[in-house]
């Protein structure tokens, strides 16, 4: 009688604690000391988590040390009818503590090590502004619930979208790339892969459309040493004539418009070129113009062919860049001539020592 009442008000305070959890846990509440995995399996059942909560058990999670769940809802588990479930639960489980405000503050592309051997979780993060705050991804899958539970030994957020088992070189990428490519093809394996992490920072932070531009153009792409890109978000894409004539069907038709080829520049490179500077554009004799300099804050933005630059930095590597555009550039005859005198980008990359 006396485990089946401790078992009881566990379950309780767990139902307690649940009902006064906010959405971030940096507060963590209280559960009984030492949980055992009966303990583990409540927590996930009470929450929600109910085929999860079935495969704990097998799992052999114990919960005597800090552990970390990214808990796919039942509806995920669907989207993988071939998935083990005890299997999702390990890779899904991490040591150690990662709250909310910790994942963040992570490298875009962090590799977790799960408790299943040789997997790891990557974690990824979306643009943000003063007024969104940003959304965090396991493995691509969004974060719907982030400290759905914390009592200072087991946190457990709550994912949800497309789940499947992790692969066996989701720990190294060099060896993804070495056994993809040939070791005399380094240099395109390179572009290769930066142009998949780019893909895939684009299609986290709300620039899918984008990101199925780059694949669209994927071979041509493919055969640049570096490129800046600057980027529509996916609300924009669908957006009619009334933005810049065209909206986002003339982006994805004129990409290369606005693509700088073999070119890094990151937010400090264009922040540094003063009005007027030409940036060349993957189509031949079509250069942007920078018709606002940077530095003058959210009332005096940066303008490219007059259109405002409104996310730096969305994804950089070793060779790509991608800033975001408030709308499709507008062809303009001569920007240069209404304001300015004209300076090539060579001539002004003289003053940025940061340019690649």
């Amino acid at each position: 009688m006396a485990t089946t009442a401790t078992v009881l008000v566990s379950i309780i305070l767990i139902g307690v604690l649940i009902s006064t959890a906010t959405s971030s846990a940096e507060v963590a509440p209280s559960l009984p000391p030492s949980p055992s995995t009966p303990l583990i399996i409540a927590i996930l059942s009470t929450l929600g988590f109910q085929d999860m909560a079935a495969a704990a058990t097998a799992a052999n999670l114990s919960g005597a040390i800090p552990t970390t769940i990214f808990a796919p809802t039942d509806s995920s588990l669907l989207t993988c009818p071939s998935c083990s479930t005890t299997r999702l639960l390990l890779e899904h489980s991490v040591l150690g503590l990662y709250p909310l405000h910790f994942l963040r503050r992570l490298t875009f592309g962090t590799k977790i090590e799960s408790l299943a051997a040789n997997r790891c979780l990557t974690v990824t993060a979306s643009a943000s502004d003063s007024k969104t705050a940003r959304k965090v991804f396991i493995n691509g899958v969004e974060i719907v619930k982030p400290d759905f539970f914390n009592n200072g030994l087991i946190i457990v957020h709550a994912i949800q979208g497309y789940v499947s088992h992790l692969s066996p070189l989701s720990c190294d990428v060099e060896s993804m790339t070495t056994l993809s490519f040939p070791q005399h093809a380094s240099a395109f394996s390179n572009m290769r892969s930066m142009l998949k992490d780019a893909m895939r920072g684009l299609r986290v932070g709300g620039y899918s459309m984008v990101s199925l531009a780059i694949r669209v153009k994927y071979s041509e792409l493919l055969e640049l040493k570096s490129m800046t890109l600057f980027a529509i978000d996916d609300e924009s894409v669908f957006v009619d004539g009334g933005r810049g004539g065209g909206g986002g069907q003339m982006y994805v038709a004129e990409m290369g418009f606005h693509i700088v080829p073999n070119k890094i520049l990151t937010a400090a490179d264009l922040m540094r070129l003063p009005s007027g500077s030409k940036l060349p554009t993957m189509e031949p004799g079509r250069n942007l113009v920078v018709t606002s300099a940077g530095g003058g804050g959210p009332l005096m933005p940066m303008r490219i062919n007059f259109v405002k630059v409104d996310g730096f930095d969305l994804v950089v590597n070793n060779r790509v860049a991608v800033h975001g555009i408030s709308m499709p550039f507008r062809r303009v005859d001569n920007p240069v001539k209404q304001q300015f005198s004209g300076q090539d980008l060579d001539s002004a990359a003289a003053d940025v020592p940061a340019m690649r």
